[in-house]
């Protein structure tokens, strides 16, 4: 019956999204401990507390472009404007541009950058996210980077990462940049 539960849920996400969940599929059908061990990570890839939508998203689509080359980073900006955050922002984001982000998304941008690229100043961004939102918010914003960045790890350690795709927002191509110039 759990099993039953879900695959329709699966089905489901995969209609209302657009994203391929065969893996997923894959994971329930050949191990379904393991697909039940796993899927708690995805209600906790949700977990936003103490930041603004902005923010939290800005981390989690950089988390999806550090591990995806398309269709895992599309599901992200789906979400991102479901749940409210404004194309303008998500495509600033896509282009690594803060010029064009708000306070809030920039700094969710610049912490998940730092983390991710490992660099000598995640210590300032992390500080400055403490600074606005407390330890809570750094709490938020490792969630959503890191638990954004395992779906597409995992999709790819099970050999179904085979799409590239180009990511839209609202049915226009955006030019994405992966890394800093």
């Amino acid at each position: 019956m759990r099993s039953w539960i879900a695959r329709r849920t699966l089905r489901a996400f995969a209609k209302r999204y657009g994203y391929d969940v065969s893996y997923l599929l894959m994971m329930l059908n050949c191990s379904p401990s393991a697909f039940f061990k796993f899927a708690p990570v995805m209600k906790a890839s949700a977990h936003r507390e103490a930041v603004p939508i902005d923010a939290s998203f800005a981390a989690k689509i950089v988390g999806a472009l550090a591990e995806d080359c398309g269709p895992c980073t599309q599901l992200v900006v789906d979400m991102a404007l479901e749940a409210g955050m404004p194309n303008d922002q998500v495509e600033a984001v896509l282009r690594r541009d803060p010029r064009a982000m708000n306070d809030a998304t920039t700094l969710g941008f610049r912490f998940a950058d730092a983390v991710v690229r490992r660099s000598a100043n995640d210590d300032e961004f992390r500080d400055a996210v403490r600074a606005q939102w407390g330890q809570k918010g750094v709490i938020d914003l490792t969630l959503a980077l890191q638990l954004g960045r395992m779906f597409p790890m995992v999709k790819a350690g099970l050999g179904y990462a085979k799409e590239c795709r180009r990511v839209t927002v609202e049915g226009h191509n955006v030019d994405v940049v992966k890394q800093a110039a």
